[in-house]
């Protein structure tokens, strides 16, 4: 009964723990996906700061050429900058040219029709993100427009979906091939011949190494088309070659290539040599004495210097085309880069080779005591170098504490080092259990025989019941008139012989697999006795889920437009868009003088860049028409130090004056300035501000 309800059990505790763990892969794959469904697809790291002619302008005379100004450097190719009339011809000459700093521009043809122009752009940033967008001027005044642009965003759509996967699917790989390499070497190197954690390395290799193929191929059509079937143009895929972010994936490829010679060689004769290193301290044996510990210590020192050039690479390989190799303090920021991923890799690669080292290694090479509080430190040093290079990231990234609550790289800024201090407090919890682990000797022994019972009680069985043979009757007993049914007999009980063995043989092996059950369950009973331990792999557990949320934040934020970038277009656009109506402003006055009290409005028609028609009405306080003297009007642009630009406005009735094309040069907050005068004496100026353009 005891052999029967024994696994029985083991396997209703088992199934428990794996249905929390399913449990919990599910929410955090659902955090995960509303993380992702609420970022936008492909955001674009450099901003359109500027053209000429600028946003919704009206010109005189038809422009010679348009260019543009951007936040960073772009790379152009013919066909990135697209002028279109008001019928949708193209009228720019197709080939875009460099300006100078980065304002770029494309020349347009000659003997313009008046009307509304539409400026398409498509440009890569310096940091290997996409962008696109459009914007219209008009020549002589604004008419309708035949062009629409129904084209997908750039980066978005399938393609774009498959890019982020790609990205984050890398950034797994890597923190698992890293952390998980870094940790054996590190923290636990009996580690190397434990076959899940030698399975969870080379899944991070093969998961880095698959990404990154697949990246190299969408990104052709990533940041031009959009489309599914040019994810395999060989001719996109040369271009892709000639730029940073090529040579960057290649770059990676070559490294993996090295990874796999190091993994090889770690999981191969490293872990061999730390196997028989094992055995000779076990069975007492001196097998090469001090010079087996010499070469063991030379292989740990080749693989780690190794392992670390390796890593560096492949982290650089990230800094040297996204980021970091744009903006502000360049040189400095992309080795500061390399050195967070570094942190984040030996962090949370090393979390989750512990989390498999606690679930899935065998009761004979679980992990010891000496090994956690070694990753405790690692991870200790990992978080500390975080903070500091992550500190300095978000002051490069965002500027500004209106850039940090007020953009979406700020809020996702915010998540993560939200979910950081959580990382933290659940790490402190696992510090304490790990201050309380211990393994009693007597545990460790009941383990042990319980292992050897399982392991031998199959075989034990087999023998016993192989020594068991048919009896067999004397050769004078039998009846010589008999012989022929003697024979048949015989061959009767020798087949019966055979069957009665093959029978043995089948119960000899369920019996075996019992024993072995009954055994691995009283093991797995004796590993968990230790509540240090649970609530250990609990911590880690529950550590490696947040991880995992945090690395899918992470993710996107590296796809997200900086606070910085983000913050200076929404400066640019809310400059440059154009009113949906006309301007209108009340400024109340007092001249000082007798009747001297009253209400000027000024009306500006359509209130935008270029030639507008202004109207003045001067009212009493009781809303009567007021026929004063004189009114004058001024524009100023204090950001650009433009203005006073003054109006003088013609008198057309009673409380009413007019100005027709009064032009404003250009986008902003102006100040607008309006003198009445109400007597030869008596006169004041009122101001109010408004935004234009």
């Amino acid at each position: 009964m005891t052999q029967t309800i024994a696994p029985h059990a083991a396997a209703t505790t088992t199934g428990g723990v794996a249905f929390r763990v399913r449990v919990l892969l599910l929410l955090l794959l659902a955090v995960i996906g509303a993380v992702l469904a609420g970022a936008a697809p492909a955001s674009a790291h450099a901003a359109l700061t500027g053209s000429d002619p600028q946003q919704g302008a009206v010109v005189s005379r038809a422009p010679t050429q348009v260019s543009l100004t951007f936040s960073e450097q772009v790379a152009m190719s013919d066909g990135s900058v697209r002028v279109l009339d008001p019928k949708g011809k193209r009228v720019d000459t197709g080939k875009a040219t460099d300006l100078g700093g980065t304002t770029y521009g494309v020349k347009l043809h000659s003997g313009l029709p008046d009307g509304t122009f539409t400026v398409t752009y498509q440009v890569v940033s310096a940091d290997s993100h996409p962008v696109s967008g459009a914007f219209t001027f008009s020549v002589g005044a604004p008419s309708q427009t035949s062009v629409a642009l129904s084209d997908p965003a750039v980066g978005g759509g399938v393609v774009g979906a498959l890019y982020g996967v790609g990205r984050y699917v890398s950034y797994a790989g890597f923190i698992l091939l890293v952390g998980g390499a870094a940790f054996v070497l590190a923290c636990w190197q009996r580690g190397a011949g434990v076959r899940p954690v030698q399975r969870l390395v080379v899944s991070g290799w093969l998961a880095l190494t698959g990404a990154t193929l697949a990246l190299l191929l969408l990104r052709g059509s990533y940041v031009g088309s959009g489309k599914v079937g040019d994810i395999f143009d060989l001719t996109l895929l040369g271009q892709v070659l000639q730029t940073k972010s090529g040579a960057a994936l290649v770059s990676r490829l070559l490294l993996l290539a090295a990874g796999a010679l190091f993994i090889a060689v770690l999981f191969g004769a490293y872990a061999r040599r730390d196997e028989a290193d094992a055995s000779d301290k076990d069975d007492g044996s001196d097998k090469g004495g001090v010079d087996v510990d010499a070469e063991k210590r030379d292989l740990t020192f080749g693989l780690a210097i190794g392992g670390a050039v390796v890593a560096a690479g492949l982290a650089a390989s990230w800094a040297m085309a996204e980021h970091a190799s744009t903006g502000i303090q360049a040189g400095l920021a992309m080795p500061v880069d390399v050195l967070h991923l570094l942190a984040v890799a030996v962090w949370l690669g090393g979390l989750s080779t512990l989390l498999v080292a606690l679930f899935r290694a065998p009761a004979e090479t679980q992990i010891d005591t000496v090994a956690v509080r070694r990753f405790s430190r690692l991870a200790f040093g990992s978080v500390t170098v975080l903070a500091a290079t992550g500190i300095y990231q978000s002051w490069r990234q965002v500027g500004s504490w209106s850039a940090l609550t007020g953009t979406w790289y700020g809020q996702l800024l915010l998540i993560k080092i939200g979910l950081v201090a959580v990382l933290v407090g659940i790490a402190w919890i696992s510090r304490r259990w790990t201050a309380q682990l211990s393994e009693a000797p007597r545990t460790k022994a009941m383990a042990t025989a319980g292992a050897k019972a399982g392991a031998t009680a199959g075989a034990t069985a087999l023998a016993e019941l192989r020594t068991k043979q048919p009896t067999k009757v004397p050769a004078n007993s039998r009846d010589s008139s008999s012989e022929g049914s003697d024979s048949r007999d015989a061959n009767s009980g020798g087949s019966n012989s055979a069957g009665s063995n093959s029978a043995n043989s089948r119960r000899a092996a369920q019996l075996a697999r019992q024993q072995t059950a009954v055994a691995t369950a009283r093991q797995k009973r004796l590993r968990d006795a230790d509540p240090a331990r649970a609530g250990l792999r609990r911590s880690v557990l529950a550590e490696a889920g947040v991880a995992v949320v945090l690395l899918a934040v992470t993710t996107v934020l590296t796809s997200t437009e900086p606070g910085r970038t983000e913050e200076a277009a929404q400066q640019a656009t809310s400059s440059s868009s154009q009113r949906s109506g006309p301007l209108s402003l009340k400024l109340p006055f007092d001249t000082g003088g007798q009747d001297g009290k009253g209400t000027a409005e000024v009306t500006l028609d359509p209130a935008r860049v270029g030639g507008n028609e202004m109207h003045v009405f001067v009212e009493r306080p009781n809303g009567k028409a007021f026929d004063v003297p004189e009114v004058k009007v001024a524009f100023t642009l204090a950001a650009k130090k433009v203005g006073p630009l003054p109006v003088t406005p013609d008198r057309i009735a009673t409380g009413h004056w007019s100005a027709i094309g009064v032009q404003i040069p250009m986008a902003g907050d102006w100040e607008i300035a309006v003198t009445v005068r109400t007597s030869d004496i008596d006169q004041t100026t009122v101001t109010k501000n408004a935004k234009i353009g």
